[in-house]
């Protein structure tokens, strides 16, 4: 089959022909139809050294797809050869600490699709029936691509109160931008948005941002403090991992306010804890993947409502053979999320 390899453990992708993978009796093997380029496939591509810590070669990778059932193990009962899917990509193992107390998305033996086994950028991929979800038939097929992050941004949005609330996002590559719309679409009263991109910050306003802020020519918590009489956000959306961003955001945030992180910073950072955290009463929260499958739910709610629409975001819909093209795109800065088509039969 056509797959995207990482083929040696060095910066560079690799076109191969590669077997067309086997599943087992509780497996479920679907033909991709459509992929999306995802920053951690960037770092997978430069050889950085989280993916020369991480990444075991070779590799499929990719993790963001949408495609059709092609085979079933003989004890898969849920989905059928010819149904539309997506999956969830963290493959949980059901019997640890974590998955045993229903927090399936912090299992402690995960493993990744597309990081730590074969992953989507490839003609088929294989996944357990547990991990398959089922898209419904109003669900497009470049948005059903991208159910992995806009799945992120519902958990990250919608992990405390949003209605009649106002909202900061640090970060709006998509992800942010998704969560914007998300936040806007769960009846969050204002949002700002942060960023330096100017593309970025278009595509969060067209997603429903209420005052979008450049980080390299205004002042942040200035503005927001304008914005909301003096008070801050009640909540602060981190989808950078920049240590400006989280600064930025603490200072911006009301008291007793919600932090919720999803931005992974490249190094540790500091915080006045007893400042920022205890004496403002913040709530806190990392937020890891998706709630599985809370979010899912959550999220073909939002989309099937129509109050969510995130097409602005997914700036360019190309073929899988302009791969390359997609990722010097997506290294550019110059496109919001790339969604590639299967161009081949």
């Amino acid at each position: 089959m056509w797959a995207i390899e990482k083929t040696k453990p060095e910066p560079g992708l690799w076109r191969v022909q590669a077997p067309v993978p086997a599943g087992g009796s509780k497996d479920v093997r679907i033909r991709v139809t459509a992929f999306a380029i995802c920053g951690t496939d960037l770092h997978i591509v430069n050889w950085d050294r989280w993916a020369a810590s991480r990444i075991k070669t070779p590799l499929v990778f990719g993790h963001e797809f949408t495609g059709i059932v092609d085979w079933v193990g003989g004890d898969v009962r849920s989905v059928q050869p010819g149904n539309r899917v997506t999956g969830e990509t963290h493959v949980y193992c059901g019997l640890c600490y974590a998955c045993r107390r229903g927090l399936r998305h912090l299992c402690e033996k995960v493993e990744i699709l597309g990081v730590d086994r074969q992953g989507a950028f490839a003609d088929f991929v294989v996944l357990p029936e547990q991990n398959v979800w089922k898209l419904h038939p109003d669900i497009p097929e470049e948005i059903a691509a991208v159910h992995d992050p806009l799945g992120n941004a519902v958990h990250t949005a919608l992990a405390g109160p949003v209605a009649g609330l106002q909202f900061a996002v640090f970060g709006c590559g998509p992800i942010g931008c998704f969560a914007v719309g998300v936040l806007k679409a769960s009846g969050a009263s204002w949002v700002a948005a942060v960023d330096k991109n100017p593309l970025r910050l278009e595509l969060a306003e067209r997603m429903g941002a209420d005052l979008v802020l450049n980080v390299e020519r205004d002042a942040i918590v200035k503005r927001i403090l304008e914005k909301t009489q003096g008070r801050g956000v009640d909540g602060m959306l981190e989808m950078s991992g920049h240590p400006d961003a989280f600064r930025d955001g603490f200072e911006a945030l009301a008291n007793g306010g919600r932090v919720s992180l999803l931005g992974i910073p490249s190094k540790p950072l500091e915080i006045d804890v007893a400042k920022e955290v205890i004496f403002r009463g913040a709530v806190v929260q990392g937020i890891n993947g998706r709630l599985i499958f809370e979010t899912w739910y959550r999220m073909e709610a939002l989309l099937l409502s129509g109050k969510l629409d995130v097409r602005p975001v997914l700036t360019h819909v190309l073929g899988w053979s302009d791969f390359e093209e997609a990722v010097g795109l997506q290294r550019s800065g110059k496109a919001g999320k790339i969604v590639l088509k299967r161009d081949h039969p």
